[in-house]
């Protein structure tokens, strides 16, 4: 029985404490006067009446009512329940204390007349440890209305009734109270007090907030966040949190819990610990502020989650489960809501039983959650009460739900602590959560996914909720009487009585003196053993990820270990690794632990030593796996085994296994220590009281050996009670002893696996071990300590300063630490205690001491041999730096060498030796799976292409624990993960990085590989001895004195500086003298008198060499410029050589021969070039032989002198200054290049529409289907960078750049964009004159100047110039050395991932390579179009030596075939990129000057976009991918000077550039990459493609959508069986000589081969075809004993047969497919799109390309495509069977071309008519398709018509695209042609 009301309190306003703000309330009376005994009267009551504060009102407001509660220091709840009314204030004490308060003050000086009257509140409040509010309203109702109703009933008696009325707290009785004032009612007690009771505040709840809102509330509860709540009603605030409370059932909140918080209070918001407080809102403002506050607005139904707080919820599917329900629960409707007949009526409960419903889910998804947690119980002890540990990571363990954040939180929190503590007991009375969780699991199980099943359920669980709170459904009406109404405004009020508390206190007494005679009605509780419900295996079997045949894997584990056992090493070693795999799952880790049990049970703990080897390397390797919590009892099974198992090391001392087992994070988690020792002290206490009932009851045996603890627990505790005295204390003893027996094994325990064998080593601090962050608990206490793991040696492995290297200390701390926490907490006594702590310092010494003798003679026993070390092979030159060190090669992600995807042998980790040579790193070694037998494992990468060398830690690897290890990392996308073997001391490991790093980062380039091959390694570093006899070597020096002497010179005279010659320093020796001299004729200024100067010898010298240059080369190749002996040379050439920079004085970076207008003067140039940056003016490097258009290149403008030229045309310039000259000069230069196309010459030529009637022009043009047109292809280029690939159809539109600053005449703007297109061509003729505002220039521009957006802001180009500025934006370096940093990352990811494919993608879509390559093809694209169509461009984007050189490069690729042989190529990379002055020293970070700036792979990513466009032609080049694989590899590699060094300028500096035909002679080693190209390519068909077949002419227009790029494998593949393959003589040297053995011994057995990816060669183990058969040539060509052909001269040989052949034949064999041209319909095929698209529709081209410079291309160019008829040649018997028709016909060119004779053929199957040069032609010029023919007419001659024909031979054919005039030799023939199309249209 309790008492309904512990006190009655009367608190009114008290005028007399008026502070500054609000006033204050006072207690004025209280009953009884002085505490209960059992209940003290709780502080603070005065604040909690009035929340928001005691404030007077003007006027009366109704009484209000609404329940706080309070905690107290024990944290028992009171409610308490406040009744508030209004009473006016007299007069007197309003006048003497002023009101205040914002509201009154307000009002007073806004009226004039004053209030008379102000109100105060006045306070009934009720304190009760019950909460029954309704019952609370009613009594402190009634005491108001016998107030209010001045009714003749004594205040002091109803107030003593209610204080002395006594109630059961709890059992479903029934009980009528009365006051005695006519009043009558009826207290309901639930049936079960563990059970909330919630009325129906959780379904209100729902209805403020929502579903998903309040299970973000209830799980932010759980997880102990802090949760506030808002609303303008104190009564809601209370139900709200109630609600949540009932929600959490059976978890009880165990913080802060205020549901309503008074205004002066509200700091208490600001605490650190978690909280459940509701504030009235008008204080919302206040919360603002608040970072880690969950908000919830009851009023608005949000709830706000700030950024900091993330809030775990529930795992799936148990949160959709709950979703589900939940809405099924609060909205019937929706099930139905779709339903065509929905049902007449559905019934939602009423509130009340919605209420129980919303409760029944939570309690179903709470048995869910924590069913089977009894089975994880420990009962440590049972007398004199039950202690009791919950073993959390078995239970996450077991669930499978370690990974999972709201379970853990949960666990871990202080509600589930209660949880264990209050519902962990045995022996105890059960509610309904027990019941579920033990016996409905199953069923909830079954039901899942049954809506109608889930529901019935849930309403079951309602009603016995329902029944528990109203156990009586017929309730007797209560009676209380009420005020009537209006009772709140009557003008005169007497105050509330005072009350005589004498009269009340004797009520009270008398009450208390009845009770106390009366018997005490006690209903016993009734107690019974709690049911633990199946256990968590039983339940988690159905959805267990069981390994797949993991039965199998079980069966081996079993067998090795006994092959062990049986001592059968041999059949144990082969069976090992794949024990080793199958330990990676669950199962198999705890069959180990098992059998190896079973071993230990039979005696067979004394080991050999291999046995002990192999015992010891699975026991690592299953404990490798295990986490620091051990959630599948691993360790824990592991741990009795570690101290069984030994080995005999001599006569009396034994060597355990726990001391090669320490390594693991488990053993230094103190929490994984406490559950071991929890498990084994039940296991005793079970055994204890086991044994006890066996004497008794020996026959029951069987029964008693399958209780559990807790069963065993709850018997003991029902006998208890029962027992005497003397044998409760025996019990109490025996325990305590059990306790603490266990106590001091476990610090023997904890001292085997704490101490290292060599204890000398501080071996216990390793980075992974006691710091480790899993040990760290997660408490808060804790969290806020350990604020970083380095702290946490202190917080959480007890090792306070790690100051003290002493071991022995560390290990007693951390013993003592867990000693003293597991005996307090089991109750063991303090004696026992500090008996403990003496002993564990003696342990650990005496353990100290015999591992002292074990470590020594551990030493003695011979090493286990380790595989020896393999001698890598080198190069001619190369030489060893540091012999190897022993390490093992770990696997780095990329899945096949670790026997990943593909399957396969694990080839890694492989264990060898690491070798740093002077060119390259080397790894050899085998890998350490036994499987894969005697494999070599090579990884090699040259030193110079190491990008990143960072130190790593490896966690005990194969079977040894190896301390330290290095990351490699190299731009040639190889990885050396590489970890030293513990026979490497740590400093030679520090050696090897800086020898490293030495070789990595030269001081100078000299420093490289490719100048110190040859020599020895120390001599490389020596300063050079003057040389005696002047080389070529030291006339370049002093070539380059001169040149710098005059870089700093300004050429401020008019006159030419000639620079002082050689001849001056005294004659030299001249070695090449002898050569034919060549003088150069220059441009000399205008003002030099003299008609012509002669070079001096010494320029001539110079001079030479420039002319050597490739670039000579390709400039005469090009017709750009020759070298001619004098001034004979036609001034009509529109370019010139120009010397001008044979000093390299204007620019560094240029090479000395330039291409520039004939028209400009050198001194212009020195100008003209200051504008640039980095002095890189335009300069011509390429001209279309077709179009005549040339392509330039230069670097970015510079600020200043920008385009003074485009900029402000009309403004009047204020007299001619410094930089106006110099964009006139500018200009002057940009029109001299224009000037030099031919056609600019007639009237700006191409304005006529002729030229737009082009195929590129047309709109339905073929073309469009391979490309999008110009137009949308310079939108797509200049659309902004961000859209990546989706630029297509961005239109960037130039018109805004365009529309500003023209005359008033041009004000149409044009769109460049469709401009380009030809979509808006004006027809007007153009004559000449410029103020027409209808030429607005429908004609292309001239020259398009392609350069940087953010350098053109603002540019305003004039209508009258020739060019056109397009700007793009592009990338920069940076950006692309943060992409490749990506794209290593993904290709080569470092450490091996979950899901290897998807990270893979993933990550190659962060690096945005491929964005940034379909960006450079997108730009040269353009400009191919641009130059194809006759306009000139220029490339000037940055400093002109990044993006420029690989836009130009890959647009004189496209557009001309010459660069795609071996020959052009390397002609291509030498003029664009190493004369014109890539930086590759500094792009490549070569020296140690650049180590800071990074590698940036300009070049590589330009290898990519030609390897992209390779595989879309992949007939168009000369050479094969791997010449490009090569090119990447070596251009980083440093083997060759080929790549070296950043300009022409520092070659020469440096000797490099003439040296070679001197020097050459002497020394075998290959200096320039393109001989040894060369001398490769005459060896061996590597670098040859045999499906070159190109077409003449053909540009080609790759297609650049990211779609269509491929990720390139140089990036992915490796070669593990010799590393690298580009170091050519390496790789073949080592296969050939195995190959061979083969072929003799393999004779007789199988031919097949297997081929590892990732491990061997593909392209030498299983070469195509035709080097096959050349292989095979060769062989047999020794054989006979003749010498062998080179392998180019036979192929040229088969190519030119096979083509006689295919004459004589007059048909296509299919073995001509080889080389034949009959391949162009492969050719296309193997390109990423089909020809089959538009057939014949191409034929609006004009025929004639060479009959005038500007001519559209003919369609062999057009699109990229051949003419249809070698489309179908592949199928094409012969070529009789289609031609319907044939013969002779004139026909007229496109517009303004002359009439031709040419052969027609009228082709029916294909419905085309075909035309071709002549009868014997057999390249097809072009197709008119015939299902385009409108019609076909009789015509009329046209000019220039053959003039002996008869004028009604003229016939006209009207296609959809243009009309064609043809011209028959007679009428006859015109009539039959006539006839015979218009029949083949009738057919179709």
């Amino acid at each position: 029985m309790a008492r309904l009301a512990d006190y009655f309190v009367l608190v009114g306003y008290d005028p007399g404490k008026r502070g500054s703000g609000d006033g204050q309330g006072q207690i004025l009376q209280r009953f009884p006067e002085k505490d209960w005994e059992d209940n003290p009267f709780p502080q603070g009551i005065e604040l909690f009446c009035q929340p928001s504060g005691w404030q007077l009102f003007p006027e009366m407001n109704p009484p209000s009512f609404f329940v706080a509660v309070l905690t107290d220091i024990n944290s028992e709840r009171h409610y308490c329940a406040c009744f508030t009314f209004w009473e006016p204030l007299d007069s007197s004490q309003a006048q003497s204390h002023p009101r205040n308060g914002g509201e009154e003050e307000e009002e007073e000086a806004s009226s004039p007349v004053q209030p008379t009257q102000l109100f105060a509140p006045k306070s009934l409040v009720l304190v009760s440890r019950l909460d029954h509010a309704e019952v609370f309203r009613n009594s402190l109702g009634l005491i108001y209305t016998i107030y209010v109703d001045g009714m003749s009933v004594a205040l002091e008696s109803v107030v003593g009734n209610l204080l002395t009325c006594t109630i059961p707290i709890t059992g479903g009785a029934q009980r009528t109270i009365c006051l005695g004032a006519g009043d009558r009612q009826v207290i309901q007690t639930p049936i079960n007090d563990s059970l909330p009771v919630s009325s129906c505040s959780v379904a209100l709840l729902f209805r403020q907030l929502g579903i998903t809102n309040v299970l973000h509330l209830f799980c932010a509860a759980l997880t102990e966040h802090k949760i506030l709540f808002l609303s303008s009603s104190y009564q809601r605030l209370t139900d709200a949190c109630r609600a949540l409370l009932a929600l959490m059932f059976p978890l009880k909140y165990s913080f802060t819990y205020v549901p309503i918080l008074p205004a002066q209070l509200l700091e208490v918001l600001s605490t650190p610990t978690p909280f459940i407080i509701g504030v009235h809102s008008i204080f919302q403002s206040e919360t603002q502020e608040l970072l880690d506050v969950v908000i919830a607005d009851l009023d608005g139904g949000t709830v706000s989650v700030p950024e900091c707080v993330h809030i775990s919820l529930l795992p799936e599917p148990l949160l959709q489960q709950t979703r589900e329900a939940l809405s099924m629960v609060l909205d019937p409707e929706l099930e139905v809501a779709d339903l065509a007949f929905p049902p007449s009526t559905i019934s939602a409960s009423s509130l009340k039983m919605q209420d129980k419903e919303i409760r029944a889910v939570f309690l179903r998804l709470f048995a869910q959650l924590l069913q089977g947690y009894r089975w994880c119980l420990h009962i440590i002890r049972i007398h004199p009460e039950p202690v009791i540990r919950f073993h959390k990571a078995a239970f996450l363990g077991q669930r499978g739900l370690t990974e999972d954040d709201f379970l853990t939180k949960v666990l871990e929190g202080m509600a589930f602590a209660g949880f264990v503590t209050e519902r962990g007991a045995p022996y105890r009375s059960i509610d309904l959560f027990d019941e579920l969780v033990a016996y409905e699991v199953k069923r909830m199980r079954a039901e899942e996914g049954n809506k109608q099943k889930v529901l019935r359920h849930i309403r079951e669980l309602a009603e016995k909720l329902y029944k528990n709170e109203n156990p009586y459904p017929a309730v007797t009406m209560h009676t209380v009487k009420k005020p009537k109404e209006g009772h709140h405004l009557r003008a005169q009020q007497k105050p509330f009585p005072r009350l005589d508390e004498g009269l009340v206190q004797w009520i009270i007494d008398q009450a208390t003196a009845k009770l106390q005679t009366a018997p005490p009605a006690v209903k016993a509780e009734v107690k019974c053993m709690v049911p633990s419900g199946p256990p968590i295996a039983a339940i988690m079997e159905r959805n267990g990820n069981a390994m797949a045949n993991s039965a199998r894997r079980l069966e081996v584990v079993r067998n090795c270990i006994s092959y062990v056992f049986e001592n059968k090493m041999l059949e144990a070693k082969k069976l090992f690794p794949a024990v080793l795999r199958a330990m990676k799952g669950r199962a198999a880790r705890q069959c180990l632990a098992q059998e190896l049990h079973l071993h230990v049970q039979q005696n067979r703990a004394v080991l050999d030593h291999q046995q002990f080897d192999f015992v010891i390397r699975m026991m690592n390797c299953c404990l490798q796996d295990c986490t620091a919590m051990d959630e599948h009892g691993i360790a824990a099974a592991l741990l009795p085994l570690v101290t069984a198992f030994c080995r005999k090391l001599s006569p009396g001392i034994t060597q355990f296994a726990y001391s090669c087992v320490q390594e693991h994070v488990v053993w230094t988690n103190i929490q994984f220590w406490e559950a071991m020792f929890y498990c084994d002290v039940q296991n005793h206490i079970r055994a204890l009281y086991l044994d006890s009932a066996e004497e008794s009851h020996l026959e029951e045996e069987d029964n008693q050996e399958a209780k559990s603890a807790l069963e065993i627990a709850s018997e003991q505790l029902r006998l208890w009670p029962t027992m005497s005295k003397e044998k409760q204390q025996e019990l109490i003893q025996k325990e305590e002893s059990t306790v603490f027996s266990q106590a001091i094994h476990y610090a023997n325990r904890m001292s085997y696996l704490l101490l290292p064998l060599d204890t000398s080593k501080s071996r216990l601090l390793r980075s992974s071990g006691l710091g480790d962050v899993e040990s760290v608990s997660n408490s808060f206490v804790t969290n806020s300590i350990a604020g970083s793991v380095a702290e946490s040696y202190d917080t959480e492995s007890g090792f306070e300063d790690a100051e003290s290297s002493d071991v022995a200390n560390y290990v007693v701390r951390f013993i003592n630490r867990f000693v003293d926490k597991v005996c307090t907490e089991s109750g063991v006594t303090n004696e026992h205690l500090k008996g403990l702590h003496v002993m564990i310092p003696d342990i650990v010494q005496m353990h100290i001491e015999t591992l002292d003798a074990v470590h020594r003679e551990s030493k003695r026993l011979p090493p286990i041999q380790k595989p020896k070390l393999l001698r890598p092979s080198l190069l001619a030159g190369e030489e060893c730096v540091l012999e190897g060190l022993r390490v093992y090669l770990l696997p780095d992600g990329r899945e096949e060498a670790a026997g990943g995807s593909v399957g396969g042998p694990p080839l890694l980790p492989a264990e060898g030796a690491i070798f740093l040579t002077t060119y390259r790193i080397i790894f050899k070694g085998t890998p350490t799976d036994p499987l894969v037998g005697e494999q070599v494992v090579i990884r090699s990468f040259p030193i110079a292409s190491l990008t990143k060398e960072k130190k790593i830690s490896v966690q005990a690897q194969v079977d040894q624990f190896i301390q330290e290890g290095l990351q490699l990392r190299s731009c040639t996308f190889q990885l050396l993960k590489i970890a030293f073997d513990e026979e490497v001391a740590s400093d030679s490991a520090e050696v090897f990085r800086k020898h490293l790093h030495k070789l990595r980062y030269p001081q100078h380039v000299r420093g490289t590989f490719a100048f110190t091959v040859g020599q020895s390694p120390k001599q490389a570093m020596q300063p050079k001895a003057k040389e005696k006899n002047p080389s070529l070597r030291t006339l370049s020096k002093n070539l380059v004195k001169n040149a710098k002497k005059t870089i700093g010179r300004q050429y401020v005279t008019r006159k030419k500086y000639t620079p002082p010659t050689w001849d001056q320093r005294g004659s030299q020796h001249f070695p090449e003298d002898n050569e034919d001299e060549i003088s150069v004729s220059e441009e000399m200024d205008r003002s030099t008198l003299t008609p012509s100067t002669t070079i001096r010898p010494s320029d001539k010298m110079t001079i030479n060499h420039l002319v050597e240059r490739a670039c000579c080369k390709d400039y005469q190749r090009l017709g750009l410029g020759t070298l001619s002996s004098s001034l004979t040379r036609s001034k009509s050439e529109p370019f010139r050589i120009s010397t001008v920079n044979r000093m390299y004085a204007i620019c560094r970076s240029y090479p000395g021969l330039l291409i520039v207008p004939q028209s400009i003067q050198d001194n212009t140039i020195q100008r003209i070039s200051r504008c640039y940056r980095q002095s890189r003016f335009p300069v011509v490097c390429w001209r279309s032989a077709r179009t005549k258009a040339v392509l330039l290149r230069s670097g970015g403008l510079h600020g200043k002198g920008v385009v003074g030229l485009f900029k402000s045309q009309n403004a009047p310039s204020p007299g001619p200054s410094q930089t106006d000259s110099t964009s006139l000069e500018q200009e002057k230069y940009l029109q001299a290049v224009i000037n030099s196309m031919p056609h600019y010459a007639d009237a700006g030529g191409r304005n006529t529409l002729s030229g737009f009637t082009s195929a590129h022009m047309s709109s339905t043009d073929v073309s469009d289907r391979r490309q999008p047109k110009l137009g949308s292809l310079m939108k797509q280029v200049m659309g902004g960078k961000d859209d990546g690939p989706s630029t297509i159809g961005r239109g960037g539109k130039w018109g805004s750049i365009r529309a500003s600053g023209r005359g008033s005449g041009y004000a149409l703007s044009v769109d460049i964009g469709s401009r380009l297109a030809g979509k808006d061509l004006l027809a007007a003729p153009h004559n000449g004159t410029a103020a027409e505002p209808a030429l607005l220039r429908p004609h292309r521009a001239s020259l398009y100047i392609i350069g940087d957006k953010s350098q053109l802001k603002g540019v305003k180009p004039d209508p009258l110039q020739h060019w056109e500025v397009v700007p793009i934006e592009v990338f920069d370096v940076r950006q692309v050395k943060a992409s490749f940093k990506k794209l290593m990352k993904a290709c080569v990811p470092g450490c091996p991932s979950t899901e290897p494919s998807l990270a893979y993608l993933r990550s190659l879509e962060e690096s945005e390579w491929l964005s940034q390559i379909h960006k450079i093809l997108q730009i040269s694209v353009l400009v191919v179009e641009l130059l194809d169509t006759g306009s000139s461009v220029l490339v000037s984007l940055e400093d002109g030596w990044d993006i420029t050189t690989q836009v130009v490069s890959l647009v004189q690729l496209l557009s001309d075939p010459y660069y795609r042989t071996l020959e052009g190529f390397r002609l291509l990379v030498e003029k664009e990129w190493l004369s014109f002055g890539h930086r590759f020293s500094q792009r490549g970070a070569q020296t140690l000057a650049g180590q800071s700036s990074g590698f940036a792979p300009i070049f590589l990513q330009f290898l990519d976009c030609v390897h992209q466009i390779h595989l879309q032609f992949p007939m168009e080049f000369e050479f094969s991918q791997y010449y490009l694989k090569f090119l990447s590899y070596h251009y980083i590699s440093n083997r060759f000077r080929t790549f070296l060094l950043d300009s022409d300028y520092e070659r020469i500096e440096l000797g490099l550039l003439y040296e070679e035909k001197g020097e050459k002679k002497g020394q075998q080693v290959c200096k320039s990459i393109w001989e040894y190209i060369e001398r490769l390519n005459k060896k061996a068909p590597v670098f040859f493609n045999y499906m070159y077949a190109p077409e003449d002419g053909e540009v080609l227009r790759p297609y650049s959508n990211i779609s269509n790029l491929k990720v390139w494998d140089y990036y992915t593949e490796e070669t593990l069986s010799e590393g690298p393959s580009y170091d050519w003589e390496l790789s073949q040297g080592q296969v050939e000589p195995v190959e061979e053995d083969r072929q003799d011994t393999s004779a007789p057995q199988t031919k097949r081969k297997i081929i590892w990816p990732c491990y061997d060669s593909r392209r030498r183990l299983e070469p195509d075809a035709i080097s096959r058969l050349l292989e095979e040539l060769q062989s047999l060509e020794v054989e006979l004993g003749q010498v062998p052909e080179r392998w180019k001269e036979t192929w040229d040989k088969v190519k030119a047969s096979q083509r006689t052949e295919a004459r004589q034949e007059g048909s296509r064999t299919p073995s001509s497919l080889l080389m034949s041209s009959g391949l162009s319909h492969h050719r296309r095929s193997l390109g990423v799109y089909l020809q089959e698209s538009g057939v014949g529709s191409s034929l609006n081209l004009s025929l004639d390309s060479d009959t005038s410079s500007t001519s559209t291309p003919s369609s062999g160019r057009q699109g990229g495509r051949r003419s249809t008829s070698t489309l179908y040649s592949h199928f094409q018997m012969a070529e009789s069977e289609n031609r319907s028709y044939e013969g002779s016909l004139y026909k007229k060119g496109a517009f303004m071309k002359p009439w031709k004779p040419r052969w027609f053929v009228l082709d029916k199957t294909k419905h085309q008519l075909r035309y071709y040069d002549s009868r014997m032609d057999t390249e097809c010029k072009g197709v008119i398709d015939l299902a385009e023919v409108e019609s076909i007419t009789p015509g009329a001659p046209t000019m220039g018509a053959p003039k002996t024909v008869d004028e009604k031979a003229f016939f006209d054919l009207k296609t959809t695209k243009r009309v064609y005039n043809f011209c028959a030799q007679d009428v006859q023939v015109a009539q039959q042609w006539i006839d015979r199309i218009q029949s083949c249209l009738s057919d179709a």
